[in-house]
């Protein structure tokens, strides 16, 4: 493959001229909370509830502020002055987990969020088997309660905090039963360590059964135009519990911003490499969705990407997107979605347009796909 048809993520347009940018900090030195809160009480990105939590009504997952897809190291005070700048723009909400680095994107959304704090709401997701100390991913899971709660004492540390306001379990322990998980995470409640608590791609029983013991704030599961998978069953779930939705990967893994094409092909290391959905034999069709969304950005004067995300939060008033970033304007364009809305016919059509198209290939592969959807062993 040629060079210029390799994804390098530079993938949208929008705010490229360099007089968008030219007033915002790269330097850590310049960060002012008082204009911050005050940018922030100005903020039209607006407030929704996940459960009794209240957050912004956009995110931000910071996945990738520790390595990119590309495989590359971004700067570490540019990815704070992303941070501190999405908080200036209304920003409330950072999702972080200890798998991401592992541990090294905690430190640096720990550092990042460190003058404003108390202003935010920080989630972290334990669950994968990593070494407490290192940091080395190690094969399976581990949800075992006594793990649980030091796995909590290393996020504390590197967050920088003194609670978790949202502390989600990424995948179901087929080893550990869901109560006894709900019981340690009921313990660092009640220490004020843990406030609100979460699962992510789970089985729909072990909800039912982790709500009944200790209540869910929020489910967090791929969500987006690409992946409409949670539709059928989870939505009405969370709708029936009252808990709130948070979708990852809410732009399709960058393919709903128009980054990739049929020519396009993924560097090594990029999990999209072996996504059945891009292989070369499903882009062309798959695309059609991206023009679709295409299509609806030009009649809303918006972009692909801001499209995308206004179409999850036209879907439900407790769904909140966290959509990643490791460059400035794509994060200004995301957080510029909140002001694009869509009419009950509009979204009708929409809808109607989105359900016509039958996405080819897998979402994941099948070493990853098999995490989702477990349910938590029976409590002896």
């Amino acid at each position: 493959m040629a060079d210029q048809t390799k994804l390098t993520m530079g993938r949208r347009g929008f705010l490229g001229a360099a007089g968008s940018l030219a007033a915002i900090p790269l330097v850590e030195a310049s960060y002012s909370p008082a204009a911050a809160q005050t940018a922030e009480a100005s903020s039209p990105i607006g407030r929704r509830k996940l459960g009794s939590l209240e957050v912004s009504s956009i995110g931000i997952g910071v996945q990738n502020m520790s390595r990119t897809y590309q495989t590359t190291i971004p700067t570490r005070s540019e990815m704070h002055a992303i941070i501190r700048t999405a908080h200036d723009r209304g920003v409330t909400f950072y999702d972080a987990a200890e798998a991401y680095g592992p541990h090294e994107v905690e430190r640096i959304l720990g550092e990042g969020i460190e003058p404003f704090r108390n202003n935010v709401v920080i989630t972290s997701k334990f669950g994968w088997n990593i070494d407490l100390e290192t940091g080395k991913r190690m094969p399976g899971l581990n949800s075992r309660p006594e793990h649980i709660k030091l796995a909590v004492e290393g996020m504390l540390k590197r967050l920088r905090t003194d609670r978790i306001d949202l502390l989600y379990q990424h995948r179901v322990d087929p080893a550990v039963p869901i109560e006894e998980v709900a019981g340690a995470v009921k313990e660092l409640k009640a220490q004020g360590k843990v406030l609100h608590w979460g699962l992510s791609e789970m089985g729909l029983q072990t909800v039912r059964r982790a709500h009944a013991e200790l209540p869910l704030t929020a489910i967090q599961s791929e969500y987006s135009m690409l992946w409409r998978g949670p539709e059928e069953a989870v939505l009405p779930l969370c709708e029936e519990l009252g808990i709130g939705f948070v979708p990852w990967s809410p732009l399709g893994v960058g393919f709903l911003t128009g980054a990739i094409d049929e020519r396009t092909r993924f560097a090594e290391g990029d999990i999209r490499g072996i996504e059945g959905r891009f292989s070369p034999d499903n882009l062309p069709n798959n695309l059609a969705l991206v023009a679709l969304v295409k299509t609806w950005a030009e009649r809303k004067g918006a972009t692909p990407g801001q499209v995308a995300l206004a179409w999850l939060m036209a879907q439900k008033p407790w769904i909140v997107p966290i959509p990643g970033s490791t460059q400035m304007p794509h994060m200004l364009e995301n957080v510029g979605a909140a002001t694009i809305s869509f009419s009950s016919d509009e979204i009708a059509e929409l809808n109607k347009a989105v359900a016509a198209i039958q996405i080819k290939g897998a979402r994941l592969p099948d070493q990853v796909l098999v995490y989702s959807g477990v349910e938590a062993p029976p409590r002896t």
